[in-house]
Parts: C-alpha cells; structure tokens; sequence
C-alpha cells in the first residue's frame, strides 16, 4: 500500500480520494496521536482549523471537525486563511493542533488536508505514519461533557494574521505600487490587506472565489495574466501565490519573471548585508538553480541542500540554526517570522528589501543568473518505480554523464501528484530541453500504465 501522507498532507481527488468519511477519521486520529486521552493535561485541548476557498472545502472541514470533537478535541474554525495563517494561529493561541484543508497549487477537484502540531510546525514523518496506523483502530470514545465542541473565530483570525505579517517590516511601503494575483484562494482577502496596510497602493486580480476558481489560469502556477497587469499598470512589481498562499513568485516592471530562486538570492544578500542571516547560510532544495548556488557562493554565502519540499528545508533551518531556505517554486521559510512557507510574508520582506535599496526588482534579481532548466512532468504512470526501474537510471546515469560537470539531471516522483518530474540543466538551452524530451519519453515508455 502507498503511503497516505505525501510530501504536504494528504492530498487527492476531493470526495474519492479525500472522502468525508476519511476526513472524520484523520481528525481522530491525529487528536489521539497529537494530543492522546491519558487524562496527564488540565486543560481540554484545542484546535484550529482553516481552508482555501474551494467548494470541496466545506463538507471537508466539517467532517475533521467532527472527527476532532469526537475525540474530545474543541475546535475553533477560522475560515478561509492562508495554511502559514494556520501555522501562526496554532501557535500564538497555543492549541494543540492546527488543521488546513487544501490542495495548495493543484487544480479545483482536488483537495488535501494537511496538519500543524504545537507551536505552528508541520508533523515529521514518524507521527504521520502514526496517525496512518491509528485509522480504523478502535478506542475509547468520550461521552457527555468530554467530547469537544466548535466556535468560530473568523474575523478575529484575519486580524491577528495580518498584524502578525506587518510586524516583519522595517519602514511602511508607500510609494511602492504592486500588483497582486490572488489564484482566487486563501489570500483574497488577506493578501491586499496586509499589503495596503503596509502602505502599499495595490492593484488586485483574481481576488474573487466562487468555490470553483480557484489556480484555474492564474496564481504562481499561471503567472501570464500578473505580467501583463504589472506592465499596464506601470507597478514597480508584483506577486502572484498559489490556492493556499504558502508560496509567492514575483514579475518585475518589465513583466519578467521572479522565481523562488531569485526571491531567494534577493532575501538572503539583504540578510547578510543587515547581519541577518543565520550563519551566512540559505537553505535550499535540490530543484534549485544551478545559477543560485554560484550567485551565493559569489555573494559569500553558504548554501545547504535538501530535498523537496518546505518541511525538509525547515528540519535543515532548525538542525543548523540557520534563517531563511525555501524552494524555486516559492516556498520561502524566514524562520525569524515563521513555521513554514508563506506567501505573504515572502511579498513583504521582498517590497520591504525594495523600498529600503531604492533598487528596482529587476537589478536585484540579476544577480542570480539562472542557467538554462528545463523541468518535464510525465502524468499517467507508476511513480513508484521511478526510482527502481534500471533501464530509466541507466538513461539517466548516460545523460549525467553527457552532461558532465556543466549541467545535471534530477528525476523524481511527485510527493503531491500522480506524476514523474525530469529536470534538466546545461549551459545549453537546446541540449536541456533535448535531454529532458528523452529521459521524458523513457519514463513513457518504462513507467506508462
């Protein structure tokens, strides 16, 4: 059996896949692993539970509610928010778990749900597969005054949030002109906010969920339609964040655009020039650009590198003591601020590093020259033996070797998606694309269904 809980929660087609009836387990669970009924704590224990916007969402939240409370769990709803706006209620109201239902980047029909333990952080792998082993086990139920209850906490949630992202900044924001795209999720309303609060003016788009919207041709995965606003609006930039808001990629005036890889080169040169950055050390993944590395090294600044994903940057952050990692795709951690990846924040401390330089985004994220990446998703095969399959790692093993010490091939299967992903760099354009059309093809061939 494949594991349930993929590199961000458990995530799939919504009402299949992530059923209610799986959502009222998973609550339980994770309260009787999380928070467990050995009668040792004096208060009842409590969670927070927040959404993106999908219509999927609803019956979702209700049903781990009613897991949660079956457990003797009282569950405060905070509505739709960002997932780092989870992570920040759960540990600033000090409950004992926070709970987000969300698919993050992934297209409507899909939904996740997704756990934070005490003080805001994500589970390690362990306790997943605790709560994993714990569904379907019998135990003993509360009854009368010991099963939870539920309260909802709405507005009070946004407010804390956003006081909580307008903390990191140094000077207000006025005179910056930013564009935003909201993916029509979690930060539609939260993201202008925070941004006008700052001193912003801001120009929003897809800010305007109906439940069915959400990342649908917008967003960090879509930035086409931020580009083309940013230049007709004549803003200094903009940012645009996935369903959830726990990632935020960037366009310049000139509508080109700023991944996580240049946010990241950006932040952490600020850092260090301000004494900031732990250690002179940026966290990374191994879906980093080559062009990042050097741009680092040149910039005197270590680099640490993990695998993908947020919460594996964050076990490097917190075992080297380091402040700032994060992912190409814009997952950012500054764990001076946060628990995890948050979009938001990210488009602070970005605009904040803008107004005090007088610099442009463009000139700043010049410095990390990216060499040519050519990244290949091949749906509709068995990802699980993507790392088994000998005829493909011989394939992969002969385009290493092509490639010598002027590119690299990674190829891995998606911890949140039915997918194999074949990334290649080179200092050739033709030839990264060339390599990663026929390692592409191979995965087709071996791994195809």
């Amino acid at each position: 059996m494949p594991r349930l809980f993929g590199t961000d929660g458990v995530r799939g087609l919504a009402n299949r896949e992530i059923s209610a009836e799986l959502a009222l387990d998973l609550g339980s669970a994770a309260a009787r692993v999380l928070i467990g009924r050995d009668g040792t704590r004096d208060a009842r224990p409590r969670a927070v539970i927040g959404r993106d916007t999908r219509v999927s969402g609803d019956f979702l939240t209700a049903a781990i509610a009613a897991g949660l409370a079956s457990a003797g769990v009282d569950v405060i709803h905070a509505g739709v928010l960002p997932t780092p706006g989870v992570a920040h209620l759960t540990a600033e109201e000090d409950v004992d778990l926070g709970v987000v239902i969300s698919a993050s980047h992934n297209a409507m029909p899909d939904n996740g749900i997704k756990f934070f333990a005490r003080g805001g952080y994500k589970l390690a792998d362990d306790i997943e597969d605790e709560i994993e082993a714990s569904l379907g086990r019998a135990w003993e139920r509360p009854i009368g005054a010991d099963v939870g209850g539920m309260s909802e906490n709405l507005e009070g949630a946004q407010r804390s949030y956003v006081d909580h992202l307008l903390g990191a900044l140094r000077q207000p924001l006025k005179g910056l002109r930013i564009a935003v795209d909201c993916a029509n999720g979690a930060a539609s309303t939260v993201g202008p906010l925070a941004l006008r609060e700052a001193g912003a003016e801001v120009t929003v788009v897809n800010a305007s969920p109906d439940g069915r919207n959400i990342n649908d041709g917008c967003g960090s995965t879509h930035p086409e339609q931020l580009q083309a606003v940013v230049v007709a609006s004549e803003a200094d930039f903009g940012v645009a964040f996935d369903g959830d808001a726990d990632r935020c990629i960037a366009v310049d005036h000139t509508g080109a655009l700023v991944d996580g890889d240049q946010i990241m080169g950006v932040l952490a040169t600020g850092f260090k020039e301000r004494g900031q950055l732990a250690h002179d050390t940026l966290v990374i993944t191994v879906m980093s650009n080559l062009g990042l590395r050097l741009a680092m090294e040149s910039a005197g600044i270590a680099t640490v590198q993990t695998a993908v994903g947020d919460r594996y940057v964050l076990d490097a952050m917190l075992e080297g003591g380091f402040s700032l990692g994060g992912e190409q795709s814009g997952h950012i951690i500054s764990a001076t601020h946060a628990t995890t990846g948050d979009g938001l924040l990210t488009a602070l401390l970005l605009a904040d590093h803008v107004a005090a330089s007088g610099t442009r985004l463009q000139a700043l994220a010049a410095t990390v020259q990216r060499l040519p990446q050519v990244l290949l998703n091949v749906p509709d095969v068995d990802k699980a033996r993507a790392a088994s399959d000998e005829k493909l790692l011989e394939e992969v093993r002969a385009a290493e070797e092509r490639l010598g010490d002027s590119g690299r091939v990674l190829l891995r299967s998606s911890g949140t998606e039915p997918l194999v992903r074949v990334m290649v760099e080179a200092m050739d354009e033709d030839v990264a694309e060339s390599t990663a059309a026929h390692l592409a093809g191979v995965v087709r061939e071996r791994l195809g269904r």
